[in-house]
């Protein structure tokens, strides 16, 4: 069955269905490449999308990637608020972790190149007015973020971002950046 999907990439977003067999992300991770076909293509710089046909854009390009496919969310998870900037988006979500997670003594880390949010917020960082795209879920480029505001310690989840650790609620709610950045 196609997956409808919307990807999201520094110059713009195309929108399409993808034919391919299998989950979203193992397309994004084992094939490192997003077929999309009867897809529009909407630049960045622009607020009318175009036809395109079929696209392939490289699974590095791929900052988010939304889907309408049940993607599989973890049952036992603690959500934590979080808001990222990649490329020229910024995006709210929430981050699954496990109960009891302790990100400075975990043994795992993040396995792949894209991680797994929910309730998503993304707009366009330089034209706010336009609006906001809201999903169920959506996977997000770890390499591609730029910059984390959370309740926790996530650099290893976002390797190369700035990090801003938020103060639990109660205390003044000023943003404290994390040592180290």
């Amino acid at each position: 069955m196609p997956i409808r999907v919307d990807a999201y990439t520094s110059w713009g977003m195309a929108s399409g269905l993808v034919a391919r067999p299998g989950k979203l992300r193992d397309i994004l991770e084992i094939e490192k490449e997003l077929p999309i076909e009867r897809a529009t293509w909407q630049p960045i710089d622009d607020k009318t999308a175009q036809a395109a046909g079929s696209v392939t854009i490289p699974s590095d390009d791929v900052l988010v990637a939304v889907g309408d496919e049940d993607p599989g969310i973890p049952v036992h998870a603690t959500w934590h608020h979080i808001e990222l900037d990649a490329g020229p988006y910024t995006i709210e979500g929430e981050l699954a972790t496990m109960p009891g997670f302790d990100p400075g003594r975990a043994l795992t880390r993040p396995s792949g190149e894209f991680v797994l949010l929910r309730d998503v917020r993304l707009s366009v960082r330089a034209r706010p007015e336009d609006g906001v795209s809201v999903g169920r879920h959506a996977l997000i480029n770890r390499y591609g973020v730029d910059r984390i505001k959370a309740d926790l310690m996530l650099g290893f989840f976002f390797p190369g971002a700035a990090i801003e650790t938020l103060t639990p609620a109660g205390d003044a709610g000023l943003p404290q950046v994390a040592p180290g950045t």
